[in-house]
């Protein structure tokens, strides 16, 4: 199951620089009330700055200051259905050459009658989303396989692979790519290996038997149900955006494999089958 944890998209003023379908997006102060309005589209303003918002406890890169949040402005949806979300706001002269963002105002609610922020709302998902992606597991090899030998190293490891999906979120398109980063073996008799970094990998058949990161030996016989568990590691782009980190894993588990355990026995025979056709072990004659 994945790690809950609270995380947000990087937001700014500029949804088309995201790729949000809700055009242009820029901000004024109202001449009348001196708040920071969305400028329609055509406005000519005479302010020499110009203006965007940030999520309060936003630090950049996808990354939020854990502390913040703990104190981060509570903006409850009004009356009317606005919804709200806490933002700072920063300010630059306009066209001013290498102008930086500095503070404006803030933390303050925004209620936007346009259409609301989804990149919040996208990313408080997204966690739900990866783990509910048919994510495959990879697959189980065993070296013996189908049978192998009690006390014997039996050699598994797992054939696992990056994948990508897209997916539609509120409207938008998301595109997630699942990278195998951990690999759980169970291996049926009551031990567990991992979660560990090594996949694991074949050995020529001369080396079957050899101790391996990920080789196991059983101390009985029987039909075991060996079941891989994969750790994903997600990123996500919302409409083409740069990729944003996933917290947590998404855990998926691999289709079980049987292997059946078997006991050796070691026997001396005085001479062969051509020497004695009735002997024990040869062919139609009963062990």
């Amino acid at each position: 199951m994945i790690t809950p944890s609270v995380a947000y998209a990087d937001v700014a003023v500029g949804y088309e620089d995201r790729g949000l379908t809700v055009g242009a997006d820029q901000w004024m102060k109202d001449s009348v009330t001196g708040n920071l309005v969305r400028a329609e589209p055509g406005t000519v303003s005479t302010d020499p700055n110009e203006y965007k918002y940030e999520l309060q406890c936003h630090l950049g890169g996808g990354d939020f200051d854990t502390p913040c949040l703990a104190r981060q402005l509570d903006c409850k949806d009004r009356e009317d259905g606005a919804k709200g979300i806490p933002v700072m706001w920063l300010s630059r002269p306009r066209g001013v050459p290498g102008a930086v963002w500095a503070h404006h105002s803030g933390p303050t609610c925004l209620y936007d009658p346009k259409p609301e922020d989804l990149l919040p709302r996208i990313a408080a998902d997204i966690q739900r989303q990866f783990q509910n992606l048919p994510v495959s597991a990879g697959a189980v090899v065993a070296q013996p396989s189908p049978n192998t030998l009690r006390g014997a190293e039996t050699n598994f490891y797992a054939e696992a692979a990056e994948q990508q999906f897209d997916i539609t979120m509120f409207g938008q398109k998301v595109h997630v790519v699942a990278t195998p980063v951990q690999y759980t073996w169970n291996y049926g008799d009551g031990t567990v290996f991992g979660p560990q970094p090594s996949m694991g990998g074949p050995l020529p058949q001369d080396r079957w038997g050899e101790k391996t990161r990920t080789s196991h030996a059983y101390a009985s016989t029987g039909d075991f149900q060996v079941v891989l568990t994969t750790s994903f590691q997600g990123t996500y782009s919302v409409n083409s955006g740069p990729p944003l980190p996933i917290p947590g894993q998404g855990q998926f588990n691999a289709p079980p494999q049987t292997i059946s355990v078997w006991r050796s026995l070691t026997r001396n025979y005085a001479d062969d089958c051509n020497a004695n056709p009735q002997g024990q072990g040869c062919p139609g004659v009963g062990g």
